[in-house]
Formats: structure tokens, sequence, C-alpha cells
């Protein structure tokens, strides 16, 4: 009998945790994988974006990933100061992998935000998707072959500044990427690229 309860915790525990795992960050056997990859990329324990860019290029050698790793560094660099801690990369990653559609779209806000004024503009949407662009190199998405970052940039632009002001806010990035099917696949790029 005990040994049955025992199995029956066991498999209900299992099964908590594997959808809070989901949910929200990584167990604790991703954490030390992604830590041991971590920590060979970077004896010293944080990041700097020459580091990030080396990264990259080794995921997409067929394409130049240098201005989309500057990008990233900058989203995944939260306080600013030129480095990325372990901590920083893991809460990024978490987000990005693991968090909810709402952190998700947040992430990629402050992603495309290049200069963290609260704002997009369609210069710093189109700076973001040009990077992506030459990172994929020619395997770009096929969703995407037909159109040139400009013109895609337009497109979404058009759609997601309600009011016409110019600049996209967070909320009008999230309510516009939330109720847009295309534009959601196109973010998807981002569980693709990192």
């Amino acid at each position: 009998m005990h040994t049955h309860t025992h199995t029956h915790t066991h498999t209900h525990t299992h099964t908590h945790t594997h959808t809070h795992t989901q949910q929200t960050l990584f167990n604790h056997k991703e954490l030390q994988i992604q830590y041991r990859g971590f920590k060979n990329e970077c004896p010293s324990g944080v990041v700097n974006e020459d580091t990030f860019k080396e990264i990259y290029a080794q995921f997409f050698p067929q394409g130049d990933a240098s201005m989309y790793a500057h990008f990233l560094f900058n989203a995944f660099d939260t306080d600013h100061n030129g480095s990325v801690s372990f901590e920083d990369f893991v809460m990024g990653m978490s987000i990005l992998l693991r968090g909810s559609v709402h952190e998700k779209l947040n992430w990629a806000f402050n992603l495309y935000d290049i200069n963290k004024d609260g704002y997009i503009t369609k210069e710093e949407m189109l700076d973001i998707m040009k990077a992506i662009y030459d990172m994929m190199g020619k395997w770009t998405y096929p969703i995407l072959k037909d159109e040139t970052p400009k013109q895609h940039v337009d497109i979404f632009f058009q759609k997601m500044d309600k009011n016409r002001d110019g600049v996209v806010t967070m909320d009008e990035f999230i309510d516009c990427c939330q109720n847009d099917e295309n534009i959601m696949r196109s973010m998807q790029l981002f569980e693709n690229v990192i």
C-alpha cells in the first residue's frame, strides 16, 4: 500500500512540475545544462557583446548575425552596464522559451525599442528586421521570402500604430500582436532565432 501511494504521489508531482516548468521557468537540469554552456563560453560568468556575436556567428554561419547579436545583447543587458550575467541571460531565456504570450511580447517590445525610451519607431523596427534578414542569410523564412524588410515593416507599423502618432507604445504593440495571427507568426521568429 505504501509503495502504491508513493508511486501515485510521484506521478502526480511529476505532472505538476511538468506543467509548471512549461509555464514558467526551466527545471533544474535545464538550468545546469545552460549554465555549463554559459560557463564554457564565458568562464568569467559574464558575457560581453563580442561573445554574443561569436555565439551567434556559430548559430547562423550562413548569414551575418552581428547586428542582431548587438540588439539582442542590449535586450539581455537589463541594467545596461555592457555585460550580461548568467542571471540576466536565464531571465531572458526563460521568458522567451517559457513565458506567457504577454511576457514574450513584452520582451520583444524591449528588443525593438532600441534606445529604450518606451516607444518603437519605424526606424527601430526596420533596423531589427534588417538584422534578422541579414542573420538568416539565404535561409530566410518562407513566410518572409517575398517581402523586403522595408515593406514588411510598413505593413507591421501601420497595423500597430493605432493612433497614427508615428510611434508604437507597449500597449499598441502587445494589443496588435495578440490580435493578429500573421504578426504573431513572424514574432515566432524569435523562438527559432534564440
